[in-house]
């Protein structure tokens, strides 16, 4: 692509930088090894495009650039920094001088490092990838676990019988053919088995989905969820362990069920009627199933999703650190198994993409709970719903935590966090407008919100935005 004034002009116009975009002002230099690391973060994500010589906060300003002089000569140096070739393009804006390093995606399989760092971005960071997201990056064009076969060679009617069949057509809001042949067919036709010279293979995305019993699936029965029940809220004394039997999509309903059945009961006074109600409301129990199952990494063996119901909280960890940092798991979406989420999302039991993290924190904003907390350890990635707690229960932590997650929807959603939407999201009255501000304060203090800059020069009328924004 031709690289032009025009161009320039329309990139400053987006509400903020992307995954292929960064703007750096570099005025008169910019150093030479922070440019190597950006070049290969940005090819490790993409490719895309660095810019020198324009502030990168909105409105953006075109201050240009005394940065290398010689672009033939900062492009034949940066091939030999970091071994693959960034075409380099000077523009003269009728503000300033610009520089436009055009940066290629990473060849298939293969990820870029520098001085031994195979790096990414996280915000206005640049931090060394995981070793599950390098793991996945060099498994590329290689098949993936999904997509290995579960069963060989078996016949439609073992196909039927270990399959739940009946279910994924109810799914898909399909009538149930009559006769067996249109049941393999649509099987095939969602490659969830393939045909073969004698038969049929059950490949695994089948097999996890629609078994029956996945212990007819040897090296897959490792892979069924398992819900523990602990007495209390440590895991001193356990009171039930059950690992389920059936396929994450037959089985999607019963698991929910039978979750919301071991939760603990909440007594809560509203308008003066006192009633019982579950730690944590169905919805966020589902839609953090349904993340667990869909993102954990599968090439981890003998590891499964797992459920912890404490009689203060609820625990949800699957296997596999997030690809995603978990910072932007409200406002960011990438699926380590796209095929499996997509056909969830057409089965009806996970929502669009992104939007079901969303939603857990919506809840827990409508029902004044803690902000849930997510986290990784251990190679597992964890989210913890807490039950209800006051306000003046709720540790620094849980506020600070809860002020970011607040900001993040709210700037997803099109709007901004202030002190009143803040107070509004913990349930306390203007009264508690210095509590609130503090919190906000920590939450600036500690790089986590950041002032709106387009927002009025006022303390009274303040507006927040996330600081990755």
């Amino acid at each position: 692509m031709s690289i032009t004034v025009e161009q320039i002009n329309l990139w400053r116009q987006l509400p903020s930088e992307t995954q292929n975009l960064e703007f750096k002002e570099a005025k008169t230099q910019y150093d030479t090894k922070k440019l190597s690391r950006y070049c290969v973060a940005i090819a490790n994500e993409g490719g895309g495009h660095l810019i020198l010589g324009v502030k990168d906060k909105l409105p953006r300003e075109v201050v240009g650039t005394q940065a290398f002089p010689d672009v033939v000569d900062i492009a034949g140096k940066l091939f030999t920094w970091v071994g693959f070739r960034i075409d380099v393009v000077e523009i003269n804006h009728p503000d300033g001088r610009i520089l436009v390093f055009i940066i290629p995606a990473r060849p298939r399989g293969t990820a870029y490092h520098y001085e031994g760092a195979y790096l990414m971005r996280s915000g206005e960071e640049l931090v060394p990838m995981s070793e599950d997201q390098l793991r996945k990056i060099f498994a590329e064009g290689q098949p993936n676990w999904l997509e290995e076969i579960a069963l060989k060679n078996i016949s439609a009617q073992d196909v039927v019988h270990l399959l739940d069949t009946q279910t994924f057509f109810e799914l898909l809001n399909l009538p149930y053919p009559t006769d067996q042949s249109g049941v393999i067919g649509k099987l095939i036709s969602e490659k969830l088995i393939e045909k073969t010279d004698v038969g049929f293979n059950i490949l695994n995305i089948g097999a996890i989905l629609l078994a029956k019993n996945l212990k007819n699936f040897s090296h897959i029965q490792r892979k069924a969820t398992r819900v523990i029940v602990y007495k209390g809220e440590s895991k001193l004394e356990t009171l039930s362990d059950l690992t389920g039997e059936k396929g994450y999509a037959v089985g999607f309903i019963g698991l929910v069920q039978y979750v919301m059945g071991k939760l603990p009961q909440n007594e809560i006074i509203k308008n003066a009627i006192r009633k019982e109600v579950k730690l944590v409301p169905e919805v966020v129990i589902r839609e953090l199933l349904a993340n667990a199952l869909i993102h954990q990494d599968f090439e981890m063996t003998g590891a499964s999703p797992v459920v912890e119901v404490f009689s203060n909280r609820i625990e949800i960890s699957n296997p596999g650190e997030p690809i995603v940092p978990v910072e932007r798991f409200i406002d960011g979406y990438q699926s380590r198994n796209e095929r499996l989420a997509d056909i969830m999302r057409r089965f009806g039991i996970c929502e669009e993409k992104s939007s079901g993290i969303d939603r857990v924190i919506e809840s827990a904003e409508i029902l004044q709970l803690p902000a849930p907390e997510f986290l990784i350890s251990h190679k597992r990635t964890i989210v913890v719903i807490h039950g209800e707690r006051a306000f003046r229960d709720m540790s620094g932590s849980d506020r600070v935590r809860a002020c970011y997650q607040h900001c993040v929807l709210q700037y997803v959603l099109r709007k901004q966090m202030t002190n009143q939407s803040l107070r509004q999201r913990f349930g306390v009255s203007e009264g508690s407008a210095n509590i609130i501000s503090q919190i906000i304060s920590s939450a600036v203090e500690q790089n986590l919100i950041k002032n709106d800059p387009n927002a009025p020069d006022s303390r009274r009328y303040a507006r927040y935005i996330p600081f990755w924004a």
